[in-house]
């Protein structure tokens, strides 16, 4: 099993370590891959890349980070 490198976060002056989401973590609206992660104050979200791009605007004011792996789509 290849396992991803450990993705680095910048938030603020903060810097935290995050692993790359899986082909086992799914998108909470349809369960399609996630490719998005979407961490919010009390959790995350979890978003295909559609229905995180689809959301992204609602999102904007109560998320403290946005990581985006989308561009895994177009290595395949």
């Amino acid at each position: 099993m290849f396992l991803s490198p450990p993705a680095i976060i910048i938030l603020g002056m903060e810097q935290t370590t995050q692993t790359t989401l899986q082909v086992s973590d799914r998108c909470d609206v349809c369960g399609a891959q996630a490719y998005i992660r979407v961490e919010l104050e009390l959790g995350e979200l979890l978003f295909c890349a559609h229905h995180g791009n689809a959301n992204k605007e609602k999102l904007a004011p109560i998320m403290t980070a946005w990581h985006d792996q989308s561009e895994e789509l177009t290595r395949r």
